[in-house]
């Protein structure tokens, strides 16, 4: 069967110690072997297990060139456990996966986690090459090598640092994401704004909603500059070691994720994480007017960009004894001691340690009453 030709193609290029391609663009499966490089006899392929009509044509342009093992997931965050990271390691030893073969991930944010975190545990590391699926995924999870799964403890609490071998953005996948999937992914888009890309901002501002469709060139130039952003952070700070001059590094990319990351944990992940994430920015920026003086207009901006778009900017199903003991737990608290990426002003992103429980609880009671 002959595949279509890729079609306007940007590549955005990733630099570092092992630097690799981000493709945004049209019919791409095409580009898969030429990412995967030269050696690989076998590439397993794992996609969310709802997705199996967009598999195929990727399992079979893939098929033309390599041993291919098809693994189907759970969809959402259900796949992100131990168990399911369990079986595709034993998947994989049965079909004598070997260092230099790869893995292929195709699916939304979770199957990205997932399967990246596989393939950097597999034999202590082998090559993987993302195909997101959803706005959320091409924006976030795809980029920057942070691969994870979660415990009942809490979301992403276990993971890896692991490159991917590149990356294919293709929009025309996007044509069969329910319309609450693609809002939801454009949570992270807005927070791109606000951390380093006014642009975002604007374009969101000036543009009807409802005209943010998967083949829009309003999308398209949203996706590839939130791409951009967190290419530009996780090249200056891969590890999350920190920033310069004050910058949080890659730790700004958790801008709204500390108490969204609690909501998540409290609903048992039903509200969606692009959801979740517009509810905590909102939320920090309450936080950031009280414990520094964040301008009034710049707070007020968060609620509206978000709800333009459609997505939620409060929240009411927890109480703050609940939430407060989940962000405690949260990847970037020291200690006893909170952590919080702020904004001082627009794009320029702080790290705020130790708020009071006084600013915490009123920016929380905000929040309840936005929902």
């Amino acid at each position: 069967m002959t595949q279509p030709q890729p079609r306007d193609v940007e590549i955005l290029h990733v630099g570092g110690a092992s630097p690799y391609d981000v493709v945004v663009g049209r019919d791409l499966a095409a580009l898969l072997p030429d990412l995967l490089g030269s050696g690989v006899q076998r590439v397993a392929l794992l996609y969310a297990g709802g997705l199996g009509a967009l598999a195929q044509p990727v399992a079979d342009v893939l098929a033309q060139h390599y041993d291919v093992l098809a693994l189907g997931l759970p969809d959402g965050e259900q796949s992100k456990t131990s168990s399911v990271a369990n079986d595709c390691w034993e998947a994989l030893g049965e079909a004598g996966f070997t260092r230099s073969d790869a893995v292929v991930t195709l699916g939304g944010g979770a199957t990205t986690d997932l399967g990246g975190f596989v393939a950097a545990s597999w034999l202590r590391g082998v090559r993987v090459v993302h195909v997101p699926t959803t706005v959320l995924a091409m924006v976030d999870a795809a980029v920057g090598g942070k691969t994870g799964i979660n415990t009942g403890a809490g979301k992403n609490l276990v993971g890896a640092f692991h490159e991917p071998a590149g990356v294919l953005c293709d929009v025309s996948l996007l044509q069969t994401l329910p319309r609450e999937e693609l809002v939801a992914g454009l949570g992270e888009v807005v927070k791109c704004g606000f951390i380093a890309d006014p642009e975002i901002l604007a374009i969101v501002e000036r543009t009807d909603p409802a005209a943010l469709t998967h083949d829009s060139a309003e999308l398209r130039e949203l996706v590839q500059r939130s791409i951009q952003v967190k290419i530009d952070v996780v090249v200056d700070d891969l590890r999350e070691v920190g920033g310069r001059d004050g910058h949080p590094g890659r730790e700004v990319l958790n801008y709204g994720h500390t108490m969204a990351h609690a909501i998540e944990r409290a609903t048992g992940y039903e509200v969606r994480h692009g959801e979740a994430v517009a509810i905590g920015c909102v939320f920090v920026a309450e936080l950031a007017r009280r414990a520094q003086g964040l301008d009034d207009d710049l707070v007020t901006r968060h609620r509206t960009a978000f709800s333009r778009v459609g997505l939620p900017t409060g929240f009411s199903g927890a109480s703050y004894e609940e939430l407060r003991a989940a962000m405690a737990v949260d990847k970037k608290s020291r200690g006893d001691q909170l952590r919080f990426v702020v904004l001082e002003g627009l794009a320029t992103p702080r790290v705020l340690a130790g708020p009071s429980e006084e600013h915490l609880r009123a920016a929380y009671d905000v929040m309840v009453g936005l929902a």
